[in-house]
């Protein structure tokens, strides 16, 4: 019996110390000091909108907006604001999976073919042992495989039907690139497993559930919507609103749209081990806990530049999330990037903390600035919170110098005073490969335009040789070069763009 009092009363002096634990890290988080030091770093780092949000022990602690939805006009940002979370949607998927692997309709380890028996990838042995694992860690052998997709009017379906003809960067399981087309093929797992559509499975399973009423699985479901964030780039001076550019094409590696406060819910739920704060549960711990383990370890230098200044000493990925250590704590993490648009999300789940931000500004890195100014502010060993912003901001600015100037190395090695072998004539016509799709050189007076899908087209500007350069239309996407070759008889027989060849299918 006295055992009995004495253990009761041990739980009664554990529970009431970690309530006075919780209270006090609650007092001691300054949230007018850090809604300061984000008004502060938004401004420094150029951002027209961002919101962020801190979770901690099942309740939001801090959610704002700051700065408008698009410049030039007066709306402001709030908690409420959506904006693309890009591949931070690739947990969602990953967690879409663990619910059929809770439900024992699949395994994480079963072969993808056993469930879509038509998946073809370019290695017979790799479409063979292809696991559902192998999907969610970008060790398939898959390299980068973009061109798939990006501002080209290809279905999904088409994109998984020529994913067999990608020759592999590496043999399976023996390397990581990160890239995008597994993840649209565990969408597809998610429909043939479920017969739900992804993001119709999305919705009812998670979002929901979840109360995330804010969020949209698709960027076509924003149309007409209200207090969504509009895309911005800087180029060269000036910074300026883009369009958005689609990702439903690969939907289950980056489509949704969502807020903070929605996103807040999401976090809550996964710090919880799958239980939402009303007490659903939408998966099982031992699934969650999958999810965040690591199975693929990573060297420090494939993360992000940020490892230069937070120096962890190891770096894997789980089911969606990268992972490392800081201050002797294990960080879960992952980034979401689309044209004009950024979000990180990050979690130390041994102390119930996660941090979650959305921007409309392409790569502004503040969002990692903030994310480790949160986990310092609730370290009780640091002594002073890091000023992320001014050293993040720096080595950026850094890396962007250096970025110019390799462009510009790249452009100093134009040869001067050539002509093409053709007239302009000669080179207009389509071009196509079975994997990459068409090309279409068209005269307009003595100019050649350049059209690659409907995101890819500009003028082409003579640049030696028989090398043109595309300076495409949407300025944010950069430029590209294109060489036109000949066959054994002098006459122009296809392009290459930037290694990539095209056949010339039509004069």
């Amino acid at each position: 019996m006295k055992r009995r009092m004495f253990a009761a009363l041990a739980l009664m002096l554990a529970c009431g110390a970690g309530a006075v634990q919780a209270q006090s890290a609650r007092d001691a988080f300054d949230a007018e000091a850090f809604d300061a030091y984000v008004a502060r770093a938004v401004e420094d780092w150029g951002a027209p909108g961002l919101a962020v949000a801190v979770v901690k022990d099942g309740d939001v602690w801090f959610a704002r907006g700051y700065g408008v939805l698009e410049l030039g006009k007066p709306d402001r940002v709030d908690e409420h604001t959506r904006f693309a979370i890009g591949s931070t949607t690739k947990a969602m998927t990953a967690a879409a999976i663990g619910m059929l692997v809770d439900e024992g309709l699949l395994n994480w380890d079963d072969r993808v073919i056993d469930h879509m028996p038509n998946f073809r990838l370019y290695d017979p042995f790799v479409t063979r042992e292809l696991t559902v694992r192998d999907l969610l860690t970008h060790r398939a052998g898959l390299g980068n495989a973009d061109f798939l997709w990006y501002e080209q009017d290809t279905t999904s379906e088409e994109i998984l039907d020529k994913v067999r003809l990608v020759e592999p960067a590496y043999s399976l399981r023996s390397g990581f690139i990160y890239q995008n087309i597994m993840y649209l093929a565990a969408g597809a797992l998610v429909e043939a497993v479920s017969g739900t559509p992804w993001d119709e499975f999305v919705q009812r399973r998670i979002l929901e559930p979840l109360g995330m009423n804010e969020t949209i699985p698709l960027l076509a479901g924003t149309m007409g919507q209200e207090n969504v964030a509009s895309p911005h780039f800087r180029v060269g001076d000036e910074l300026m609103v883009i369009e958005n550019a689609t990702v439903d094409p690969v939907a289950p590696a980056g489509s949704v749209w969502s807020s903070v406060h929605d996103m807040s819910k999401w976090l809550i739920m996964l710090l919880g081990d799958g239980a939402a704060p009303d007490g659903t549960r939408l998966l099982e711990p031992a699934t969650v806990r999958e999810m965040f383990t690591q199975h693929v370890a990573l060297r420090p230098a494939e993360l992000y530049p940020t490892t230069a200044l937070t120096k962890p000493s190891w770096a894997g990925y789980g089911l969606a999330w990268f992972q490392h250590d800081y201050r002797g704590k294990k960080v879960d993490f992952h980034t979401g990037s689309i044209d004009g648009m950024v979000a990180i999300a990050g979690m130390i789940r041994d102390e119930g903390l996660g941090v979650y931000v959305l921007s409309n500004r392409d790569h502004v890195e503040v969002r990692h600035a903030l994310m480790y100014r949160v986990f310092d502010l609730f370290d009780p060993h640091a002594r002073e919170p890091r000023d992320w912003s001014t050293d993040l901001r720096q080595l950026y600015d850094d890396l962007a110098a250096r970025g110019v100037a390799a462009r510009e190395a790249r452009l100093s090695r134009r040869e001067a005073n050539t002509s093409a072998t053709h007239a302009a004539t000669d080179f207009a016509g389509s071009y196509t490969d079975p994997l990459y799709g068409e090309i279409k050189i068209t005269q307009e007076g003595d100019a050649l335009w350049f059209e690659y899908g409907p995101g890819l087209s500009g003028p082409l500007e003579h640049w030696h040789h028989n090398t043109y350069l595309v300076r495409y239309d949407a300025k944010w996407r950069g430029e590209s070069f294109v060489t036109f070759e000949l066959d054994s008889t002098g006459t122009v027989a296809s392009l290459d763009l930037n290694g990539s060849g095209f056949a010339r299918s039509t004069p």
